[in-house]
Order: structure tokens, then sequence, then C-alpha cells
């Protein structure tokens, strides 16, 4: 039934419910609640003022209001742990930072407080991803990790780049992704890198070159964007060509192995012979400098005696000259077992057997005597033979053997 209808009462939407007494109104409503409030607080109810309110309620307002407060206040306590800093906002402006221990900021939402790991050991994966994503192949994502050298070529270079946080503040307010923004920068400045060097420097004896760059490039730009990023290590993690022409690059790298191995065998080869052979000329040069120390040395003694003879010579003649003879012979005849004797006035040459005779039983103190025309005794060792020498006609000397030596013991001359 419509609210002008016969029997609607005359209820309209806009003057109210009219005069039904079984609805409460406002104020009772009103007066309701502080009844439960002045329970709630220990109130009687009798005390009100004019507007309805007790004493004693307001009394308990306050001190829930205290109460709120004392709460809020104590929540602005906080504890930053050893390695951490504490970045405090005041709506969301930078005030300060804490260090590790109790600090206390104004509550929230009035000031707020980050905290930040400085110690913590971060990293980033360039060229690969440990866990394996979707789009890595054995690891590898080849978007970042192929890139093209020097030379022309492709390879697939894996980095992992360590850091720490050494400024909080910079950190959280001046790059909104860090670790995104150090991951580019790595790509720039690896590409860069690479772009530069030839294939197989990358792959051999270049790595430890290319990581220092790499890692001086990324920290030179994260501190011209003052990211408070220190970068603490850059891992090569793996250089190696496309995975098309590995079998043929890993001929390529036996062979030149092989060509350092055999070089290195010649150069042992060469460094065991090489001082021999300085040894042995050495040896020779000083063999040669004393052979010639000892030629000069002779003919110099030889010049001096033969001066010294000279001397004697023009003196006495006659005498030096039958000196020299008899020198000469004993050198000569010292030499020989056998024993040529010239008989006077014959035309034969007497030929004495002394190997014979020396294989005769002898005593020990006294040697064989053998006798001849002209010739005295003489004792004589073990001889060996020797050729006849023809009769020359001149005077026959007593000749003795002793300790292997012959001895002319008289001469005359002619």
């Amino acid at each position: 039934m419509s609210w002008n209808e016969p029997g609607g009462g005359k209820k309209d939407p806009w003057s109210g419910r009219g005069d039904d007494k079984n609805v409460p109104e406002l104020d009772e409503a009103i007066r309701v609640l502080q009844s439960k409030l002045d329970k709630l607080f220990g109130g009687s109810g009798d005390n009100q003022d004019d507007n309805g309110f007790s004493g004693n309620s307001l009394k308990g307002l306050g001190l829930l209001a205290i109460g709120a407060g004392v709460i809020w206040g104590l929540s602005g306590f906080y504890i930053v742990d050893e390695g951490n800093h504490g970045v405090e906002t005041r709506f969301g402006k930078y005030i300060g930072t804490t260090q590790a221990g109790l600090n206390w900021h104004i509550p929230s939402p009035i000031e707020s407080v980050t905290l930040v790991n400085v110690k913590q050991q971060r990293f980033i994966e360039v060229g690969y991803r440990s866990n394996g994503g979707d789009q890595s192949i054995g690891g590898s994502v080849p978007k970042e990790a192929l890139m093209l050298t020097k030379d022309e070529n492709y390879v697939d270079v894996r980095l992992a780049v360590q850091y720490q946080v050494k400024d909080a503040k910079a950190f959280i307010f001046n790059v909104s992704n860090p670790a995104a923004t150090l991951k580019h920068v790595t790509e720039s400045a690896q590409r860069g890198v690479i772009g530069g060097s030839t294939m197989d420097f990358v792959l051999t004896e270049g790595r430890g070159e290319i990581v220092a760059q790499i890692k001086t490039e990324i920290q030179q730009v994260m501190d011209s964007y003052n990211t408070g990023i220190q970068v603490t290590s850059v891992n090569l993690q793996d250089a190696q060509p496309p995975e098309q022409v590995q079998n043929a690059f890993a001929d390529a790298i036996k062979a030149r192995e092989d060509e350092q191995r055999l070089i290195n065998e010649a150069q042992a080869y060469a460094n065991d012979v090489i001082p021999k052979a300085r040894g042995a000329a050495a040896r020779k040069m000083q063999e040669a400098e004393g052979y010639k120390e000892q030629v000069l040395a002779q003919a110099q003694g030889e010049t001096s005696r033969f001066s010294q003879l000279l001397t004697q010579y023009s003196k006495a003649p006659d005498v030096t000259r039958k000196r020299l003879y008899i020198d000469a012979m004993e050198s000569v005849l010292s030499t020989t077992n056998n024993v040529i004797v010239d008989v006077k006035n014959g035309s034969n040459v007497m030929y004495l057997p002394l190997d014979k005779l020396a294989q005769m039983p002898q005593n020990t103190n006294t040697a064989p005597i053998i006798n001849a025309p002209h010739v005295s005794s003489a004792s004589v060792e073990p001889p060996s033979p020797a050729p006849v020498i023809q009769n020359t006609p001149m005077s026959v000397p007593s000749i003795e053997h002793s300790n292997g030596r012959s001895r002319i013991n008289d001469m005359r001359g002619r």
C-alpha cells in the first residue's frame, strides 16, 4: 500500500516515521551508548552535564586516549641488527641513517624506517641462470651470452657479479631497481670489452685481464649513477665458442697444446745440450791456451839452452862436441835392449843375442858377463829384437846397461 492511499497512515518518506513510539529516537540511542560507557569505566551515570556526558566518562576517555598515545609512541622503537643500516624517512623524505642497535622514530604514519643489509653478498647472473629459466638452454641464455669479438667471431660468455651495498640511502633513493640497473650495466661493459678483444684472447690467456676490465667499467658506471653499490668480484663462469663449432674448436685447441708441448720439449733439449757444448768449448779453449803456454815455455827453454851451449862451444868446441855426442847416444840407446858393438879393424858386426841371454836364469845380485874383443863387461836387462846396424869405422866404447838405460863409459876419437 502506498503512503498516500487510504489506510496508509500518511507516512510519507520525507517527514520521518510519524508518531510511532516503538522506534527509539537518536537521542535515546546516544543515551544508551553513554550508559554503557559509564558502566565500563565505573561511573554511576548520575552526574551528567547538559549534553548528557558524565564526568567519569570523560575521565575514562582521557585515560583511553593517553594509553593509546603511549602504545603509539612505543611502536616507534625498532632494533637494527648487526650488518644492517636503518634509513628513516618523514612523510617519504630522507632524514637520517641509523646504525646497529636500539633506535626510535616517530611512529607511522609520520615517520618510517627501511632496513638495508650492507654486509650481505648479493649477486647477479649474466648469460646464464643457475636455476634454469624458461629461456635457458642448458643453463645458458643466448640473448645475454652470445656476443661478437674483434675478429668477427661469436663467443658464449657467462658472468657472475657479486656486490654489496656501500650507501643505504643512495641504494634506496637514487635507483628504482638497483639489481636490474647493475645487470644492464654489466651487459654493456661486457660487450664493450669482448668487442675489443679477439676470440683467442678471450678463450685462452686473456680471461683474467678481461674480468679486471669489466669490473673496473662496471664500478665506474655505477658510481656515476650514485647507486650506492660496491662491486666486490666479477667471475667468468665460462667462455667458449658457440655450440655448433665447439668440436672443431676443441681440435684446434688440442693442436695448439701439442705445438706448445713440442716447443717445451725442444727447449728442454736445448737447455741440456747448449750448456754441455759451451762447457766443452771452454775446455778446448783452456787446453789450447795451456798447450800454447807449454810450447812457448819449451821454445824459450830450448832457446836459452842453445844460447848457453853456444857459449860453451865457442870456448871448447871439441869437448862440447864429444859431450853432445855422448848425450845423444845415451838418449838413443836408453830406449832399446839390443847392443851393437863395432869391432876394431873388422868388417863384420858382432851381434849380441841379449834377448836369448835374458831368458837364462840370472842371479839377483849379478847379471851375466859377456866377453868380446875390445868390449868391456856389460850387465844387461831383458831385451827386445832390434835391427842390425852396419859397421862404421870408429873406436868401440865400453857400454853398461843399468835400469833400462845404457851409458858409454869411454869414448875415443878416430
